[in-house]
């Protein structure tokens, strides 16, 4: 467990820097502008600069907020996101905790954070700050409805809580690898093919309409655009965080980017394969075995971790793409997505889920 405690702790840190330089180079090319240049060589060095700058900041508590909510609020929300990552598998034969429960741990210990945000609003004593913490609330509290039951989806069919064994169902080394979804009923064996034919979305259709709602159900879980209301800056100043300076706002940030890589991990294993290569064998090309590794070696490690981080930062990029792309949304057509649209149409993809389940395997 150690291990992958060190390697989450380094990745959370470094994720920050990552994709903050992403986002600034992906905004500023979609709208025609250069971006960060000025600190280091193609603005490298912008985001140290920020990150120093933040350290030396003042941390300004406001007088008439609740001062002991007010300075935990942030420590709670990025506790949260970082337990989360204790039950990912990074490799084949590397995980945190091994829990059988993971996914259902990994739901319950990230839905924490609500608490953190409405603590923060609450605490800070302002009036922008508790009306961005209860849109926050609201968002988070709804989109966990077709978000857990896109979860269930997968669930359903895998037939196990355990993120580990999922992953290792949408591998070329599981013997239930046509079983599971009924594939060889069809007269399909891709047992010995592997790559991305045994990925979730491919070997059930149902699946990849999942996805893309459990995506869409993960932007309103992150409160990221178009689903950016509790941070609406021309009408909440900065949401809930608005009293927020230094270090404390820092914890935030690094908890919101967090977050975007966790649930872009969690979609890679529930969906895109997890930690397995999307290169398929092709005769006595053996691609999908040369580039998973046998598990438990030294190349299962490298091309595990490569693989699986490939997919959350894909995942990542999408996000960030979005967010230039699309308008904010209301808050009545947010709502209105969640509950009229996203989670009836889950819970048809769950009883068809079931049926192909129950009909296929058995």
């Amino acid at each position: 467990m150690f291990i992958p405690l060190l390697i989450f702790i380094a990745l959370i840190g470094a994720n920050v820097i990552i994709s903050v330089y992403l986002e600034r180079k992906i905004s500023a090319f979609m709208q025609d502008r250069l971006g960060p240049m000025e600190v280091g060589k193609w603005g490298l060095l912008q985001l140290v600069a920020d990150m120093l700058k933040l350290f030396q900041k003042e941390d300004i508590v406001p007088t008439a907020a609740d001062k002991r909510l007010f300075k935990f609020a942030p420590k709670l929300i990025f506790m949260a996101i970082f337990a989360g990552f204790a039950v990912l598998p990074v490799t084949s034969a590397l995980q945190g905790s091994a829990a059988q429960t993971g996914l259902f741990f990994l739901l319950a210990i990230v839905s924490l954070d609500i608490v953190g945000i409405l603590m923060a609003g609450w605490a800070s004593n302002n009036k922008y700050s508790l009306l961005g913490s209860m849109r926050s609330v609201a968002q988070i509290v709804s989109y966990e409805v077709p978000l857990g039951l896109s979860v269930l989806c997968v669930v359903v069919v895998s037939q196990t809580l355990d993120l580990q064994e999922i992953s290792y169902q949408q591998s070329l080394f599981s013997e239930e690898t046509n079983y599971l979804f009924g594939i060889k009923r069809l007269g399909i064996d891709v047992s010995n093919v592997g790559g991305f034919l045994t990925w979730n979305i491919f070997r059930n259709p149902f699946l990849l309409i999942v996805y893309v709602i459990f995506f869409i159900a993960t932007l309103a879980e992150t409160n990221r655009a178009p689903f950016d209301l509790p941070e609406a800056e021309s009408e909440l100043i900065a949401g809930y965080h608005t009293e927020y300076s230094g270090f404390r706002w820092a914890f935030i940030f690094l908890a919101e980017y967090g977050i975007m890589l966790l649930v872009s991990i969690f979609g890679a294993i529930l969906f895109l394969g997890s930690w397995n290569s999307p290169l398929p064998n092709i005769g006595q090309l053996k691609l999908a075995l040369w580039t998973t590794g046998e598990p438990g070696s030294w190349a299962s490690y490298i091309w595990g971790a490569i693989w699986l981080f490939s997919k959350a930062y894909l995942g990542v990029f999408v996000m960030m793409w979005v967010r230039w792309t699309l308008p904010r949304f209301r808050i009545d057509q947010l709502m209105y997505l969640c509950w009229k649209v996203l989670t009836p149409f889950l819970l048809v993809l769950l009883l068809v889920s079931t049926i192909w389940r129950v009909f296929m395997v058995y």
